[in-house]
């Protein structure tokens, strides 16, 4: 694993006085995935993967409980909302990345949207914990990308911003995202009735989690122990 952070230039980041840690955007990388801020460049192929997966996502996507104050109604919007919660020391919101190597007349690699991972609810001092959510382009479901990108996030968590926690939350019914923490070693924690506002209407949730000294290794390290004869991401 590797990062490549760029510290912000805003005064007063609450991310440094939660964490003690001023690291944020990062962008990080594990063989061809990659973990890259959310940017407003992004916004085209970002809609048209989103519109490409409605049907993929419309089980497990979050909405808004009736009465609900509206979020932003447009990917820019999004975009400022989360780079805010972002520099406030409250999320992570990173879009993931699959990179194809560069050929000859190439002076970068390709990069392909695979999906977006988030980590929310961030909180310092006798908590230090957060919650890690993401989803997937149909097209590279099952090709080891998430479980990677989980990996890479966690580690960053525990070994750069030094949090204790980090927690999934899980419909019992999204058989392949439960996969996902069963790969990776998370901790069943029990069912949460009623948990979060998914699809229409509020769902149990399954939790797992893992605290950081249960993976004193890394996790990417744990990760890539159960897949030595094929690269991560592929």
């Amino acid at each position: 694993m590797r990062f490549d952070a760029e510290r912000s230039q805003r005064s007063g980041s609450r991310l440094q006085a939660v964490t003690g840690v001023a690291r944020w955007p990062v962008t990080l990388h594990s063989g061809p995935v990659v973990l890259q801020p959310m940017r407003r460049r992004d916004q085209a192929e970002w809609e048209r993967v989103r519109r490409a997966n409605a049907r993929w996502l419309k089980p497990w996507e979050a909405t808004l409980p009736p009465g609900s104050q509206p979020g932003p109604s447009s990917y820019a919007g999004l975009v400022r909302t989360l780079r805010r919660q972002a520099r406030e020391g409250r999320m992570l919101p990173w879009l993931v990345f699959v990179e194809e190597p560069a050929q000859h007349s190439q002076r970068r690699p390709t990069q392909h949207l695979a999906g977006q991972l988030t980590v929310s609810g961030i909180v310092g001092g006798s908590a230090s914990w957060g919650q890690i959510g993401y989803w997937v382009d149909e097209r590279f479901a099952g090709r080891g990308i998430i479980p990677t990108a989980v990996a890479l996030a966690t580690d960053y968590c525990f070994d750069v911003l030094r949090l204790h926690r980090i927690e999934i939350a899980i419909r019992p019914e999204n058989e392949k995202s439960l996969r996902v923490v069963a790969k990776l070693g998370f901790r069943p924690e029990g069912l949460r009735p009623r948990y979060l506002h998914i699809d229409g209407d509020w769902r149990d949730h399954l939790v797992f989690a893992l605290n950081a000294e249960e993976v004193s290794g890394g996790l990417m390290n744990r990760w890539r122990t159960l897949r030595p004869d094929r690269p991560l991401g592929l």
